[in-house]
């Protein structure tokens, strides 16, 4: 038998916002190795998409209402896609190998998709 969960108390103790904390520190690593011309292209792009799952997680940890956490949960699933669009471009540039990081954004995407599903279901 599992033991209850405890309630979040701030958004870290969320796992769906540490494992996309956990992908936007791979992609900083990542994106070390790209060419220098994409300093200001891909490189902030990948960084910017992957920063905002983290980041609307984290925000909408704190909305009140169950429509502005769904929202924001909404946010960071469109910088899921993003990210994985990323992704793709970058392995078919020949910038590296992706699919580690694909698993994990695939693994970020299931437990958001999960956590969405139960705010909506939620009495508040």
């Amino acid at each position: 038998m599992h033991a209850p969960r405890r309630a979040a108390r701030t958004f870290r103790d969320l796992l769906v916002w540490q494992k996309a904390h956990e992908f936007a520190l791979a992609i900083y690593n990542f994106t070390v190795a790209f060419p220098k011309q994409e300093t200001y292209g891909l490189t902030i792009q990948m960084r910017r998409a992957a920063v905002s799952v983290a980041a609307n997680i984290a925000e909408g940890f704190r909305k009140r209402g169950k429509a502005d956490k769904a929202r924001f949960m909404n946010m960071a699933e469109g910088s899921i896609e993003e990210s994985l669009y990323y992704l793709i471009l970058a392995q078919d540039l020949g910038y590296g190998k992706t699919e580690t990081l694909m698993n994990s954004l695939e693994e970020t995407s299931r437990l958001l998709n999960a956590y969405s599903k139960a705010i909506l279901a939620s009495d508040s």
